[in-house]
Parts: structure tokens; C-alpha cells; sequence
């Protein structure tokens, strides 16, 4: 487990990570949208914002926003991931990006709503988790919010998927990250698991993080 110390659905895995699950299940994440996106569906419209799902996995955040009247892009480098939320979700309202998520962000803008949700533990380096976040602020309009959702360098049990090497930065680095914002909720937790391919009960301990985007 490579640490770094400065409701989870690793999405633009590196090689090892979640293709397995991806190609084993239909819908290896289930239907059910994360908890942040629940409380945050429950709090407010959504109707006609723009949404970014970066890192979307198979769509199931992506879908609970366009179901609840947003216009959603959904990006993820892994094609079998996309083809599995295509199935499951369709393409109503959802506009599908087989990228990878820095590539993405260096050309988006205008975002009202980002979602990371389990996407930047599987980048390459602190440096490159903190570069996204950054990028990510730029494209999201002010008074936007950001929904995030990782690793953190606290325990874990990766016997699930033993190959894959996620990059743990501390809870404290994804909260001083959005320091010149506001942030209206952060937990670090340890959540218990179990992936429908293997069956295996494990654990991660995770940031969750809601901010809103301030000049």
C-alpha cells in the first residue's frame, strides 16, 4: 500500500484496481447513490444545474443527479465501467466521457456541482490529487459545491483487491485543500464492504467532504 501522509467507488483505477469487479457484475457498484449525494439530493433542487461526475464509475451518482432534474457529465477512463453505466442507467440526460479525468479538467468550465467520489485515491501522487482538486475548483462556477469522497492514510483492509495500490493522503490534506472555501461537512471514517465478485468483507478508512466554491 503506497501512504503518503500530508460509500466508496474507486473509479479511474490504476492497472489492478476495479475492471475485474467491472467485467464479473453488471453493475458492480448497485444502483443506490452514494450517502453525500443523497443528503445533498435531499437538501435542495438540482433542477437545470450542470453536474460533473468525475470519476463516475458506472453512473449511479451520475444517474440519481440527471433523475432529480440535472444535466450530468459522467467521466471515467475505464470503458468497462462506462459500458456497464450505459446499460444499467441509459443515456437520458447523462452525457458519457470515456477520459481521463485530468485531461478533462483542463478543458471544462461551468460546473455547479462536482462529484469525486472515490476518484483521487486512485491517482498517481499527492501532487497530482491536489492538481485535480485545483482544477476542479476552476471549473466549478462560484457558489458551486464539491462532493468528495476518499481514502484517507488511515487503516485498510485491500485483501478485496490486493493488487491495487491507492495513493493516501491524510484527512487533514483533503480539508486544507479547499481552505480558501467553505466547507459545510467533513468526517474521516472507516466504512465495512463487501464486492460482489469475491464476497470478501473488508475496510477503508475515508474522507467525506462537502464544500461550496467562493471567490
Amino acid at each position: 500500500m503506497k501512504q503518503v501522509s500530508a460509500d466508496v467507488e474507486p473509479s479511474e483505477a490504476k492497472p489492478g484496481g476495479y475492471d475485474d469487479g467491472y467485467a464479473a457484475c453488471p453493475c458492480f457498484w448497485g444502483r443506490e447513490p452514494g450517502s453525500l449525494v443523497r443528503t445533498f439530493l435531499s437538501q435542495r433542487s438540482v433542477s437545470s444545474l450542470r453536474v460533473l461526475d468525475l470519476g463516475c464509475g458506472e453512473g449511479k451518482n451520475a444517474f440519481a443527479f440527471a433523475n432529480a432534474g440535472a444535466s450530468v457529465v459522467a467521466v471515467d477512463c475505464s470503458d468497462l465501467a462506462l459500458k456497464n453505466g450505459k446499460s444499467a442507467f441509459g443515456t437520458h440526460k447523462i452525457e458519457w466521457r470515456h477520459e481521463d479525468c485530468i485531461s478533462y479538467l483542463e478543458k471544462c468550465e461551468g460546473f455547479d456541482v462536482v462529484v469525486m467520489y472515490g476518484l483521487l485515491h486512485c491517482l498517481r501522487s499527492v501532487n497530482e490529487i491536489a492538481s485535480a482538486i485545483t482544477r476542479a475548483v476552476r471549473a466549478t462556477k462560484m457558489g458551486g459545491c464539491h462532493l468528495l469522497v476518499a481514502f484517507n492514510d488511515g487503516p485498510h483492509d485491500l485483501s478485496a483487491h490486493p493488487s491495487f495500490e491507492p495513493t493516501l493522503a491524510s484527512h487533514a490534506f483533503y480539508v486544507r485543500q479547499y481552505r480558501a472555501h467553505i466547507v459545510t461537512f467533513a468526517e474521516d471514517a472507516v466504512i465495512h464492504e463487501t464486492h460482489p465478485n469475491n464476497g470478501i468483507v473488508h475496510f477503508h478508512s475515508l474522507t467525506r467532504l462537502v464544500a461550496r466554491i467562493v471567490p
